[in-house]
């Protein structure tokens, strides 16, 4: 998730500015080569998009400045939207038990059944390394040889994040509670009403309640940006 360099792009106001000249020419990730801050920049764009015409960087990058303690759920939300290797390893890791062991091959043969035989074997140990570690940032794992799944609390501004990727991916009704976004927040659809009510009184949606069923505007998201 290249979480630490995000975190310092926030931290010197590069967003969503000239990202490009913060990078490249002012090395505010502090690269060592030239070509590293070019694969930095790279991947990170990848990641994270960089693109003020797309909603989803608007509105990621809003709550970010809004909420910066937001930052590590955020950033796992718009790169599991973005990265098909991230969002393969989701199931694995977010399936297990808290304190149960993440056994090595589980996450490393979801990833391999996304990419088939376009990586060798290294690539791929890489892969989920890195991956194990994104999630790790994120708290969901914990542990530095042997990871063990722990639980996270879900920060407000990155579950209203969740809720408006899941609107967009076509989710509506009590489905926005009980998708793949919000178990990444490890909210079950109680936990994920529950919290919709303090999101509300926040001003991140308009929420309420009407017997079984709710009523859900995410439009104060897309003010924001």
């Amino acid at each position: 998730m290249m979480l630490d360099e995000l975190a310092l792009l926030f931290a010197q106001r590069a967003f969503p500015n000239d990202i490009k000249k913060a990078v490249l020419e002012e090395n505010i990730l502090g690269k060592s080569t030239a070509s590293g801050r070019s694969l930095s920049l790279q991947r990170l764009t990848e990641l994270y998009c960089f693109d003020n015409s797309v909603p989803m960087f608007r509105v990621f990058t809003a709550l970010c400045r809004r909420d910066p303690a937001a930052l590590p759920q955020l950033a796992l939300l718009m790169a599991v939207a973005r990265d098909p290797l991230l969002r393969a390893s989701a199931r694995p890791v977010l399936g297990l038990a808290s304190g149960s062991q993440l056994m090595r091959d589980v996450p490393r043969n979801a990833i391999a059944s996304v990419v088939g035989d376009r990586m060798n074997e290294a690539v791929l140990d890489k892969v989920v390394r890195n991956t194990s570690s994104s999630w790790t940032k994120t708290g969901h794992l914990v542990g530095r040889t042997l990871k063990r799944r722990a639980h996270v609390r879900a920060n407000q501004t990155a579950f209203a994040f969740a809720l408006w990727l899941a609107h967009k991916a076509g989710f509506g009704g009590v489905e926005l509670f009980d998708n793949g976004w919000v178990a990444a927040l490890d909210l079950d659809s109680s936990s994920a009403r529950a919290l919709a009510e303090r999101a509300h009184v926040a001003g991140l949606m308009n929420f309420r309640k009407i017997g079984d069923a709710v009523e859900l505007d995410l439009s104060p998201l897309d003010r924001m940006t």
